[in-house]
């Protein structure tokens, strides 16, 4: 949701019934069928996403996945064919994470590309594509909107390994080796860190440029509880290790995700 609010905050003109369909498409249809269909083929017995405990997995679960995702595409086309193109490849690209013929998740490299760029950067351009007037692809490849496509990449390519912090011994279990195990507890903090300084140097380059000094203002004041956390969170783990457990990741992941998209709201409205 924070990058969907992003391209729309920096969307010059938007349409709201188009806001209303996408939103709508992605976040009650497109996740949850990407979630559904994963955890279908994990079948994750320990802490994982949202959930603390999660329950046995069913055949409905998957076809319920599925008809999401057909739905996700009816809506989608409603707007343009391209967008309902774009949700299909995400579609597609989600899939291939988690199932077993392909199972980008045991490539710790791979997956953490894959994510960064289709949860971030495509995310942002369908997203943008979706909620403007616009009718040509080729307006998409403009600076001023690749260049924060770019920066969405980045802030996802930061937090993605944080969201396996805890998972090490169900990944392992499986013979899943994700960046988070192959970096450990430690290196995964350290890499986290120095991403989320590269991705705000980007966002104050981009808002300075081209924006103005209240976004600037905005998105410090809303990252800074997040970053205060981290550091808080790091040391705890420095001292304990064990400290990298699902309830410290999930008060990160809902405090970073609420306030940024606090954030991006604010940009919109004000």
């Amino acid at each position: 949701m924070p990058v969907f609010l992003f391209a729309c905050s920096q969307a010059e003109v938007l349409v709201w019934w188009q806001v209303l369909v996408a939103f709508v498409a992605i976040h009650f249809f497109l996740y949850p069928a990407s979630n559904a269909y994963n955890s279908y083929f994990d079948k994750d017995e320990q802490s994982i996403g949202g959930i603390k405990h999660p329950p046995p997995v069913s055949k409905e679960l998957y076809q319920v996945a599925l008809l999401f995702d057909a739905i996700a595409l009816v809506l989608a086309y409603f707007l343009a064919w391209p967008f309902a193109l774009a949700l299909f490849i995400y579609g597609l690209v989600s899939k291939a994470y988690s199932h077993p013929g392909i199972r980008l998740k045991k490539y710790p490299i791979m997956s953490w590309l894959v994510v960064g760029i289709f949860q971030g950067a495509f995310t942002y351009l369908m997203s943008y594509y979706a909620v403007t007037p616009i009718s040509q692809l080729s307006t998409l490849w403009q600076p001023a909107i690749l260049y924060p496509a770019l920066l969405s990449s980045i802030l996802l390519m930061a937090s993605y390994p944080m969201t396996q912090v805890y998972q090490h011994e169900e990944d392992t279990r499986r013979g899943d080796v994700t960046l988070s195990v192959l970096l450990g507890v430690k290196g995964t903090f350290l890499f986290s860190g120095v991403l989320f300084f590269i991705a705000n140097a980007g966002f104050l380059v981009y808002f300075y440029y081209y924006k103005s000094l209240q976004h600037i203002l905005i998105f410090e004041l809303v990252l800074l509880p997040t970053l205060l956390y981290f550091s808080w969170w790091f040391q705890k783990v420095r001292k304990d290790e064990s400290a990298a457990n699902f309830d410290y990741t999930m008060r990160l992941n809902t405090l970073s995700s609420l306030l940024i998209s606090l954030g991006f709201v604010l940009m919109w409205v004000i």
